[in-house]
Order: C-alpha cells, then structure tokens, then sequence
C-alpha cells in the first residue's frame, strides 16, 4: 500500500446470512424454523407475482398471506394499504419474506421496520438493495426520501441463480449497470476504505464481463451466476458506505418524475461519475482496472459498456420532459448528500440536460 493510500479507517461487516447458488431456495423452510417464525406474509410485484408460486409451496403452512402490489420507489400509499392487509390477517404474522427486485424489497424493508419483525428477502434481480440499511420513501407531495436505520436491513437474503435465468435482457442489462452504480460510488465514499474497494472492484469486474454475455445469450449459466455474484457484492458495498451525487440524482429524477428505477440508475451513472472524476483521481483509476475497453479512461468504459448492452440513454424517451430539468436540478440541489465535489446548480444542471437528451457522457464540466 502507498504511503498516501495508508489512513485510518472503520469497518463494520454486514450481519445479513447470504444463501448464495442454484437452487438454494429449497433451504428457505429450515431457514424459517431456524429462526422460529411460522406466520410470513409473502411480499411480491406485478413482475413477481408470474415466478412466485414455488415460493408458496415451500412456505405451505407457515404462508400467513400474500400482498402482490409492490411499486417502484416505495410509495407510502402502497405501504400504508400493506400495513392494512398485515393487520387483517389472524394469527397475526410474525415474518416479511419479500420475492422479486428492488420495489418487492423496498416494501419489505418498509414493513418490517415498522411491524419490527424478521425480514427475509429472495432476490430475483441485481439491484442490491437487499443488502443495506437503507429505504427510500416516495410521499403523497411525489418526494423520495431516504431513511437509514440499522433495523432495516434484512437479515436473511437468497440468492438463487435460477431466478435470475427468466429475468429479460433490457432489464438484465439495466438491473445490472444498476448495482455497478453502487460500487463505483463506493470507491469514492466519504467513508470507503480499503475492504470496500477490493469488494466494489470485484463486484463491477463480474458484472462488466456478464452483462455483454448475457445480451447474447441470456440463459448461459455461467453468466448468470457471475452476475448475480456481482450483484452481491455491490449490494454489500452500497450497505457498508454512503452514497453520493448519483444516487441523489436518482432518487430526485426516480421519485419526483416517476421514472424507472434501474433504468435511471443506468443512464445517470456515466454522467454523475464524469462530474465528479476530478476529484476522485484513485477511483478513476481503479475502475479503469476493472472496466473492459477503457483505455485509460473509466468513463469512456462506462461508455463502451451501456454500447453493448444496447440499453436506452436518454430520460425522454422514458417520458421526463425538457421543463422538468430546472426543477430536477432544484430538487437535487436542496438537502445535498456528501459528495467528493462540490454540489454547484449551473453543471448539474447540465448533467441533467445530457441525461435528459440522451449523450455521452464526458468530463468537460
């Protein structure tokens, strides 16, 4: 380690239990007995609800009921008609297991903090958010607001490879460039360290070279696997740092513009990443290492990478409008996370603007 490398820092290791591997969803009934519980109340989404039934038939008679109207960004709407279902069902439940993505995860975690009951998740695509303390809210004034809490974070998490293997390729592509997006904002944190960086750099290394395999062939097991691995580990860095810049653009554009979730962690990355590479010289360098076609240069990987994934670029095409960019940098602006560079509205703004309009991004700001 370099002399200038060589600082003090704090590590805390996630206490989540991973079950990690094809098939391993046949241990979730000795996993329930493990921790005693046998009324759970099954937490899924539209998207979930066609893969769900084998989750039923292993629950049997420890399935207290089923609530299949998870939404992105984790309307309070949505977890107050939840908590209403909950409520309803007698014995009362004494476990969330929650089955799908990031919306199925976000009302578990919604749930459990509030019921302060055991939360096990069964993840079915990369978004990681199974692995962190954290919730982001969307209220009836259309804000998403984060809440961090160590009680939210699930405490059991499958990851079964054979729930990944039905997931289509737009969304294998987005879901994906949206847990590298938490890695690479881990390799800048205000409180990374190096533990964090050798995770986040393994995690986007397996997801780079996965994706672009699984866009030509989406039932290749050894693609599969590799993702969901990646996945993983990016989940478990966003979980163990603070997020910065793009994660705020996101949860601004994603909650008050209601647009797709994975979709606009894909097309912020690139640019969020080019607005503060000034400042993060040592990140730069590390994605370089691990980012295919870089040529020295990680946001000309990143580049390269959304090429091959043939995803979609521009926020308009997904329905944002060219007047709601002042009022995304507004938003964006008020209650700023840490970020490595200084928050300033005239190039965020502009930012805005290329996501919006759907151009490469690149570091001239």
């Amino acid at each position: 380690m370099e002399k200038q490398d060589m600082q003090a820092f704090e590590y805390i290791a996630s206490p989540s239990k991973v079950i990690f591997g094809s098939g391993v969803i046949s241990k979730l009934p000795s996993e329930l007995t493990r921790q005693n519980l046998s009324r759970a109340l099954l937490i899924t989404g539209p998207r979930g609800a066609s893969q769900v039934n084998p989750i039923i038939e292993l629950l049997g008679s420890k399935l207290a009921g089923t609530f299949s109207h998870a939404a992105q960004h984790t309307p309070l709407s949505v977890t107050n008609t939840a908590l209403r279902y909950a409520s309803s069902l007698s014995p009362s439940i004494d476990s969330i297991v929650s089955f799908g993505g990031g919306s199925a995860v976000g009302l578990g975690k919604a749930l459990s903090v509030r019921l302060e009951i055991p939360h096990i998740c069964i993840v079915t695509t990369y978004s990681g958010s199974e692995m962190t303390s954290l919730v982001g809210e969307t209220g009836e004034d259309g804000v998403k607001r984060t809440r961090s809490d160590p009680r939210i974070l699930p405490g059991c998490v499958f990851y079964d490879v054979d729930f990944t293997v039905g997931m289509g390729v737009a969304m294998s592509a987005v879901s994906g460039v949206n847990a590298i997006a938490h890695a690479v904002e881990a390799l800048y944190a205000r409180n990374t360290n190096p533990i964090v960086a050798l995770i986040a750099k393994e995690g986007v290394k397996a997801l780079a070279k996965a994706l672009p395999e699984i866009v030509e062939d989406p039932t290749s097991p050894s693609a599969r696997w590799n993702a969901l691995y990646g996945a993983w580990l990016c989940g478990y860095v966003l979980g163990s740092v603070s997020v910065g810049l793009h994660h705020k653009l996101c949860h601004t554009i994603g909650g008050s513009f209601n647009m797709p979730h994975a979709e606009t962690h894909t097309i912020v990355l690139p640019h969020a990443l080019s607005y503060n590479a000034p400042a993060v010289p040592k990140a730069m360098k590390e994605l370089v290492e691990v980012l295919p076609g870089s040529d020295g240069d990680a946001i000309k990987g990143l580049n390269v990478l959304l090429s091959k994934l043939k995803v979609k670029r521009a926020l308009k095409d997904f329905g944002m409008k060219e007047e709601d960019i002042d009022r995304a940098a507004e938003i964006a602006t008020m209650n700023p996370y840490w970020n490595p560079r200084e928050i300033e509205k005239r190039p965020l703004r502009e930012i805005i603007r290329r996501c919006w309009a759907g151009e490469d991004a690149r570091a001239d700001l």
